[in-house]
Formats: structure tokens, C-alpha cells, sequence
């Protein structure tokens, strides 16, 4: 598979693309943990169906120490037992935020409840952030069609 779209090569998209990392500092640097924000993009980027993010999260989580396991079981979270309530709360949020027209509500007041009770303001905003922001890269990559199965652990640090 080739890429349809250099999104490095095209000015307005590399600067954009370079403003989206600048906004993701700002998750990365706040107090949710990193191991519940690569749990969402890894979620979001399945829905999404972005090959590129999926291979880049897992790979990044797995560097992190997540094991292959719980990654192999994001996909199925909800029958799976290696779950945390904290990161089914999260997972659950990156579902209801990535599938937003699919439901009149949005994101439902049962998981809202479930984000509230095991996370602070701080990670909240963090853990929407989290949310938005993984969903704007896939429709970047989902869109240029930029191929998975490349990418290498720390590769754009």
C-alpha cells in the first residue's frame, strides 16, 4: 500500500500536522496516565480504522511495558478481565467520543458517570483531549491513506 498524500510535503498540512504535536504535549504532560492515553488512541484508531495509528500506539504502549495481551484485548475490552474500572471508564468515553454521530446523546451520562468517579478534573480534560485529538490524526491518516506496519517506537520524539 502507498500513501495517496504526503501530509509532510504539503505546507498547510505539515504546519497543521506540527500544531496537532504541540497540542499533544499538553496531554502528555498532564496527570492522566500514560498508560490509559495509549489505551484510548489505540481504541479510537481501531474505530477509525487507521492502520498507521493502530500500529504506532501499540508499539508505543508495548516500549511503555503494556503487555500485548491487554492490547490484543482492546478491541473486545468489555469481555476481557485486564481491564481497571478507571480504564474501562476511559475506554468506554474514547468509544462513545470516536462514535459521536452515532448516538443522539453523544457521549452517554452512564459512562460520563464512570469518567467522574475514577478521574479528576485535570485528567478529565486530559482524557477528552485525548480523544479529540487521536480522532483529528486519523482522519489525516485514514485520508492520505498512509500505510501501517513501519513505524518504530520513539520515531517522531
Amino acid at each position: 500500500m502507498e500513501a495517496r498524500f504526503n501530509v509532510f510535503a504539503s505546507p498547510a498540512a505539515a504546519k497543521f500536522t506540527k500544531r496537532l504535536n504541540a497540542a499533544g504535549q499538553a496531554v502528555s504532560e498532564s496527570t492522566l496516565p500514560h498508560e490509559i492515553q495509549e489505551l484510548v488512541k489505540l481504541r479510537a484508531s481501531q474505530i477509525n480504522g487507521c492502520g498507521f495509528c493502530t500500529d504506532m500506539h501499540a508499539k508505543d504502549a508495548v516500549a511503555a511495558g503494556e503487555t500485548w495481551l491487554r492490547l490484543n484485548l482492546v478491541a473486545t475490552w468489555r469481555e476481557a478481565t485486564v481491564f481497571t474500572e478507571a480504564e474501562r471508564a476511559a475506554l468506554a468515553l474514547a468509544e462513545e467520543g470516536t462514535r459521536i454521530a452515532d448516538a443522539h446523546e453523544g457521549v452517554s451520562d452512564a459512562t460520563w458517570d464512570q469518567v467522574r468517579k475514577h478521574f479528576d478534573d485535570d485528567q478529565i480534560g486530559a482524557l477528552i483531549a485525548t480523544v479529540a485529538l487521536i480522532n483529528a490524526y486519523n482522519r489525516l491518516n485514514v485520508i492520505a491513506r498512509t500505510p501501517a506496519g513501519g513505524y518504530e517506537p520513539g520515531q517522531f520524539d
